[in-house]
């Protein structure tokens, strides 16, 4: 095989390069993935702002978000203000297996759409739950965490969807019903983690300042609002070119995130598409969840005042 080839009308080079150093993987084997879950990843993409990680050939990998001059005019995007770097940022909208091929050839490994579709009137679609290990603990405590967020859901009457990271790490995702506000889910996911860590604070920490974590799985309720997190399917730039992999509950004890990747998954999924299969439909948040949320400081700003606060001790002693 050559190494250059036209699919879904896109030009496709260099594809026997190797796609980073420990992915085992060449770019070929990630094009041959993203053309293989195509629709499926294309599903969780679709109407959402998209950021890349990209990695060239001797370079650290980078996130991208603002589209390259030289991007395709078929490739559908939107434009955001973004407060932080004050400037206009047109992201891509990743509508169609094309756009997919054409990442994956631009090197685009991992995929993070926002939470909040383009069209911001709908409102965030999911609340994410983001189960993060710490050095030392395993995929299994995070599987153990996982538990926790689903018992804490259960009690209000809400369920959600779990898939690996394809890091270390845990993600569930429960949907909400539209035109919920930002502000809203983000306090009902504060709430959410606060009570998985009441059930067992020896196991899981909502603690933001690492120093303060002992060991523990730290539950993350930042993900809200403008956020982005990585897409069910969607490769990592992590040794053996894991990706993020959709569970059954009843499976969470029996894997490990290095049994999905891009070479396997492919086999393991055949025709089917857990992560729609999986997902509930959209819930209405009770509005204690919701109250108790907003009684619960914002953790990165909380954090930062912390963080002052410690400083000035340091210096007064």
């Amino acid at each position: 095989m050559g190494s250059e080839e036209v699919r879904h009308g896109v030009s496709l080079t260099n594809l026997d390069q190797p796609l980073f150093d420990g992915a085992e993987a060449t770019k070929r084997d990630l094009l041959d993935y993203l053309e293989a879950v195509g629709e499926r990843l294309v599903r969780v993409l679709r109407d959402r702002p998209l950021s890349v990680v990209r990695v060239r050939p001797g370079q650290d990998p980078f996130m991208q978000k603002n589209l390259p001059k030289y991007t395709p005019e078929w490739v559908r995007r939107v434009t955001v203000w973004a407060e932080s770097s004050r400037r206009e940022i047109s992201y891509a909208l990743c509508d169609d297996v094309r756009t997919l091929l054409w990442f994956g050839n631009q090197r685009a490994v991992e995929y993070h759409p926002t939470l909040i579709p383009a069209d911001h009137a709908v409102g965030p679609t999911h609340l994410v739950l983001d189960l993060d290990p710490s050095p030392g603990q395993t995929f299994r405590h995070a599987a153990e965490a996982a538990k926790l967020i689903r018992g804490a859901l259960a009690n209000e009457g809400l369920a959600g969807a779990v898939k690996t990271s394809g890091a270390k790490g845990v993600h569930v995702f429960v949907p909400i019903e539209s035109g919920t506000s930002v502000e809203d889910a983000a306090a009902a996911t504060r709430a959410i983690a606060a009570r998985a860590e009441r059930i067992d604070p020896g196991l899981a920490t909502t603690a933001f300042i690492r120093d303060d974590r002992e060991g523990k799985v730290f539950l993350d309720s930042t993900r809200a609002g403008g956020a982005t997190v990585v897409a069910a399917y969607s490769p990592r730039i992590r040794p053996g070119a894991s990706v993020s992999f959709p569970l059954a509950w009843s499976d969470l004890d029996d894997v490990v995130p290095a049994d999905f990747t891009v070479h396997t998954a492919p086999d393991l999924l055949a025709d089917t598409d857990p992560w729609a299969a999986a997902m509930p439909a959209p819930q209405r948040l009770p509005a204690d969840l919701v109250a108790e949320g907003h009684t619960i400081p914002v953790a990165r700003v909380q954090a930062m005042h912390e963080g002052k606060r410690r400083a000035r001790a340091r210096r007064a002693t």
